[in-house]
């Protein structure tokens, strides 16, 4: 006999089935399938939206006015433009429309950056002094931007809707729980970290952005190489305080130096183009 919890389970399991049988999409980037519930186009948006109020209740420092912001402007410049032509390059343009990039340098002491959808990124300023040069930066903003490209906070967002909203589509959940959708929305693109089911998952979209943002850095002009030495000013950052790797949202340092150190020869080749 099939008790009441037993039942439940069982009937989150064949919505989770099902859903993910309807909502799997291939991504342009690596041509894998991926769980996306939530249309690219509603995301952006969101991600309009919630970028906008961040920056009005932070200090975006100026570009105009900042050597550090014109910088983190620069980068993203360089950037957009190796982004746009790898994608011409294969014939794939159409797979941006929709992105209105953005890049600020916010006064934050936190060593931290991120993307939204549609290319809303933010630098802190507590990264530069660790990042210490173009190139590193270049590295990160890469990375970052590799994230939106194949689409990792909306795989996120998606499971986490799925897992605590029932799946309900993200204008449903806007209207009738739009507290928990702004905090599944925040975590899913960086503000926040989680121990659990996703995070596997995690450390696996860490390491694909690494790969795609090492190669915009190299076609950006920039030497991606450098990532090995920004990652041992992190670990030095850090102060050889790291958590056991399985409680990690991120790899641990010395298999990402690792993992980097694979990636690089394929990033080289994409110098120039």
């Amino acid at each position: 006999m099939i008790n009441l919890f037993s039942r439940k389970c069982l009937g989150m399991a064949a919505l989770a089935s099902i859903c993910f049988l309807f909502s799997c999409t291939q991504n342009a980037l690596t041509g894998k399938k991926q769980l996306t519930m939530i249309p690219e186009a509603e995301v952006q948006s969101l991600a309009s939206s919630q970028y906008k109020d961040f920056i009005k209740t932070h200090a975006a420092v100026n570009p105009k006015t900042n050597a550090n912001a014109a910088m983190v402007n620069r980068v993203g410049v360089n950037i957009t433009k190796a982004v746009n032509r790898f994608y011409a390059s294969n014939k794939k343009s159409a797979v941006l429309n929709g992105y209105q990039w953005e890049y600020n340098l916010v006064n934050d002491n936190a060593v931290n950056a991120w993307c939204m959808p549609g290319g809303k990124i933010v630098v802190y300023s507590g990264l530069l002094p660790v990042t210490i040069n173009e190139n590193a930066l270049a590295v990160v903003m890469g990375h970052e931007v590799s994230h939106a490209l194949l689409q990792h906070g909306n795989q996120r967002m998606s499971g986490s809707m799925l897992q605590q909203l029932g799946g309900m589509t993200l204008s449903v959940a806007l209207s009738k729980k739009p507290s928990e959708t702004q905090d599944i929305f925040m975590q899913a693109y960086g503000i926040g970290t989680e121990v659990g089911m996703m995070l596997p998952f995690s450390r696996k979209h860490e390491l694909e952005a690494d790969r795609y943002g090492l190669i915009w850095a190299a076609m950006a002009g920039y030497d991606p190489s450098e990532a090995l030495a920004f990652w041992d000013r992190m670990e030095k950052a850090s102060g050889g305080q790291q958590v056991p790797e399985f409680l990690r949202t991120h790899p641990s340092d010395a298999i990402r130096k690792e993992k980097i150190k694979s990636y690089l020869p394929e990033a080289l080749g994409y110098r120039g183009k």
